[in-house]
């Protein structure tokens, strides 16, 4: 919704000067604003009319604010509620925000902010689906809106067809409509931040920054600056002001991956701006305002951490005000072909080559194994059997790694049998037993490659026809093994 357009908004609260000074802040913005001193006047206007947003302080004469949202929510109605908080009162704001409040504000008011969360609340009222009525219901089933384009594409690539997946696509929608913070937990490989994308494509700030940072991969010394930014000369090499990642994100997403990760002292000075919605810069005298939706996510068990101190329960409290959890492969084995084709599509697309089938043996292969990497191991194995496949279709031994021949028996064995007889190589049994098969595996096939691209001239394509390779597979056994060539950059060795 445009800013010029006009909102109908119901203020509660009974201070008459605070009350005074919110209805002329929106008035000044063009909205219609009716006041109610308490519970019982803001019912009655409730019960007249329907509004756009509702601005309730949490504490009132005749009891809280909280009851509001939950006769709205018993109600279907589709206000969207903003609750006003005394400073310090965090578990009143997540409480207010696990019932449904859009957002929350912190007093004493700044009237910035409250300009820029009615405006966000009215742009998270996305047009409804035809046919369906203006005011409708606010639970998740029915819905009574459709996510923007960019939202339908992001759901597009949660691949899968399973109840739980769909659960996962399904609440997502629910979720992105609000300011809540959420927390997505899940092993490794899950698809973390994909949820947390389609999380920010699905709201109202997708306009804005989607800004993923690892907690885990910055260094402890530049920590904070790196979130929060610096003022030039605020540390060695502090050269000119520089922004952090919070003031990056404005407007839109900030996605703290492997949140479990960040330093103790780090959690500390993450839930005072979380509170207070204030960044102080690095060096600087002043704090800014941050306008950011906060998503998080962990591969780790935060409640263990919490309970072993290894992770504030305050913060852990503020980041779990929605919950969303990824499953691993192994529970949703029934959604692997549709991940394999999807995977294969985008992969193929991407190295501009045609998309090979897969065979029934090479999907059984897959079936059988564990994937403890889930959709990310996935993707691994299908880019080396892309590397190794030979042909326009997939087969089992495409996907076996030659270290993988004792355990799977789908080893490449063909290849290691053109190696030797190309290269000449006698294969003999060994005087000894090795200790490290791999290695020694490895060290045989290095030197018979070594021996066909120095005969060959390094030229990849005659030394890949001497041995019975495709270029893909030389390639993929030249890198896997680390053979340095005398120059990649020359167009005889390709």
């Amino acid at each position: 919704m445009p800013a010029s357009s006009t909102a109908c908004v119901l203020v509660v609260d009974d201070e008459p000067d605070l009350r005074t000074l919110y209805e002329l802040t929106l008035l000044r913005e063009g909205h219609e604003v009716v006041s109610a001193p308490d519970l019982a006047q803001a019912r009655e206007w409730l019960g007249q009319r329907r509004f756009d947003v509702l601005i309730s302080d949490m504490r009132l004469p005749d009891g809280l604010g909280l009851e509001l949202l939950r006769e709205l929510g018993e109600q279907q109605r589709t206000e969207k509620t903003i609750v006003i908080t005394a400073y310090g009162s965090a578990e009143n704001a997540v409480e207010a925000l696990k019932r449904g409040a859009f957002d929350y504000l912190t007093k004493p008011v700044d009237l910035k902010q409250l300009r820029a969360a009615v405006q966000a609340a009215l742009q998270s009222q996305r047009h409804p689906v035809a046919g369906a009525p203006r005011h409708g219901a606010a639970t998740e089933t029915p819905r009574t809106a459709s996510p923007p384009s960019a939202g339908v594409q992001a759901l597009q690539r949660i691949v899968g067809a399973s109840a739980v997946m769909q659960q996962i696509r399904q609440r997502i929608e629910k979720v992105a409509t609000s300011m809540a913070p959420v927390l997505i937990l899940g092993e490794s490989g899950t698809g973390k931040e994909l949820v947390a994308r389609a999380v920010h494509e699905c709201s109202h700030r997708a306009d804005g920054p989607f800004v993923a940072v690892n907690c885990g991969a910055i260094p402890d010394n530049l920590i904070e600056a790196e979130f929060f930014g610096a003022r030039k000369g605020a540390y060695t090499g502090a050269s000119h002001d520089r922004e952090g990642y919070f003031q990056a994100a404005k407007g839109g997403t900030l996605f703290l991956d492997e949140i479990g990760d960040l330093p103790l002292g780090m959690q500390a000075k993450l839930l005072r701006v979380i509170q207070e919605r204030r960044v102080r810069p690095l060096g600087g005298v002043q704090e800014e305002a941050v306008d950011v939706r906060l998503v998080s996510a962990t591969h780790k068990d935060l409640a263990t951490l919490v309970r072993d101190g290894h992770f504030r329960q305050d913060l852990f409290y503020r980041l779990n005000v929605i919950g969303l959890r990824t499953p691993p492969l192994r529970e949703r084995r029934e959604d692997l072909p549709g991940l394999v084709d999807a995977l294969l599509h985008r992969i193929c697309s991407e190295t501009g080559q045609p998309t090979p089938a897969l065979t029934a043996d090479a999907l059984a292969w897959l079936q059988a194994r564990e994937l403890p990497g889930n959709v990310r191991e996935l993707e691994n194995l299908l880019q080396r059997a892309l590397a190794l496949s030979a042909g326009s279709e997939l087969q089992a031994q495409d996907f076996a790694d030659p270290g993988d021949a004792m355990d799977t028996g789908f080893a490449d064995t063909a290849a290691r049998s053109a190696l030797s007889e190309a290269a000449e190589v006698p294969t003999t049994q060994p005087d000894t037993i090795p200790d490290d098969l791999q290695s020694y595996l490895d060290e045989q096939e290095r030197q018979v490659l070594l021996k066909a691209l120095k005969e060959c001239d390094y030229n990849r394509t005659a030394a890949a026809n001497r041995l019975g390779l495709n270029l893909r597979q030389i390639r993929y056994r030249i890198q896997r093994l680390g053979i340095t060539m005398p120059s990649d950059d020359d167009d005889s060795t390709t």
